[in-house]
């Protein structure tokens, strides 16, 4: 192995692009075997019409700049993503089904009308192509941690690559994908029927999260415990979500609440004159 960003150690199948194609390879065809046998129901269904019941509506910031990139991959992000909306929205997830972000949206080819696009590999930023549809998959997992729906499968990067620039939401709550074998993958375990509404406006990417009923609990999302920890000479960012769920009755009261994930990442820029810098005890 390698070493990465700031010592980090990189698989070996970074040290040769011939290495990471086949590395790719393999995995692919792992995941084309497993969506094949591994007995699960996807969903595959979409429906025009919405379902009545709003679950959650998001919204996110369609061109940001991040570090030094070049400016016209956030266009082309912005290209991608309305290839795979036009894909995604109006996807019904059935009772016992599971979503497959990667199953559902394909692989991104030019030929589907995708362009290079950012993507982050091993702490740096790198074109690929399709780059920038992670943008749709932190909307939707945002979205899905604020119904019953379960998340079980979710990647994250174990970096904080750049400085927070308009963010809005908790550090690290995304999910990465890369196809197919980085998925998102979302169950629903309840007697409802989902459906995922996402497009692509003017300044936003826009997602809604609908149900075909009313829902019996609502649930928000609380950050604890954020901090920057100075461990040697790296420092890490950390933190912790938790799910804080209420009877659709009395919304104000939380009636139980869960640790969803816990945050602990490299930071590979220099934290900012508020940000204060712990140093972790031995």
């Amino acid at each position: 192995m390698d070493a990465g960003p700031e010592g980090e150690r990189i698989p070996l199948s970074s040290r040769s692009p011939l290495l990471f194609l086949l590395s790719v390879t393999v995995k692919r065809l792992r995941r084309r075997l497993a969506w094949l046998t591994d007995g699960r129901s996807y969903a595959r269904e979409r429906s025009a019409a919405a379902l009545p019941w709003l679950v959650m509506e998001h919204r996110s910031q369609l061109i940001r700049k991040l570090g030094d990139t070049d400016i016209v991959y956030q266009h082309n992000k912005v290209r991608n993503l309305r290839v795979a909306c036009s894909e995604m929205s109006g996807i019904l997830l059935s009772p016992g089904e599971v979503l497959s972000f990667c199953r559902i949206t394909g692989k991104p080819t030019a030929r589907k009308g995708y362009l290079p696009g950012l993507e982050l590999s091993s702490g740096r930023a790198v074109t690929g192509m399709g780059g920038g549809l992670c943008a749709l998959s932190n909307l939707m997992h945002w979205m899905t941690l604020h119904s019953a729906l379960e998340v079980t499968e979710r990647h994250r990067h174990g970096f904080d690559p750049f400085p927070d620039s308009n963010r809005t939401l908790p550090f690290a709550c995304g999910a990465t994908i890369f196809y197919n074998y980085r998925d998102l993958q979302i169950t629903n375990p309840t007697s409802q029927t989902y459906q995922f509404v996402v497009w692509v406006g003017e300044r936003f990417l826009r997602g809604e999260l609908r149900a075909d009923s009313r829902p019996s609990m609502l649930y928000r999302i609380e950050e604890r415990n954020h901090r920057f920890v100075r461990r040697g000479d790296r420092i890490y960012r950390c933190n912790e979500l938790w799910r804080l769920g209420s009877a659709a009755d009395e919304p104000g009261m939380a009636i139980e609440e869960e640790l969803l994930i816990e945050n602990d990442a490299l930071v590979l820029y220099e934290p900012g004159p508020d940000d204060t810098v712990d140093e972790e005890e031995d």
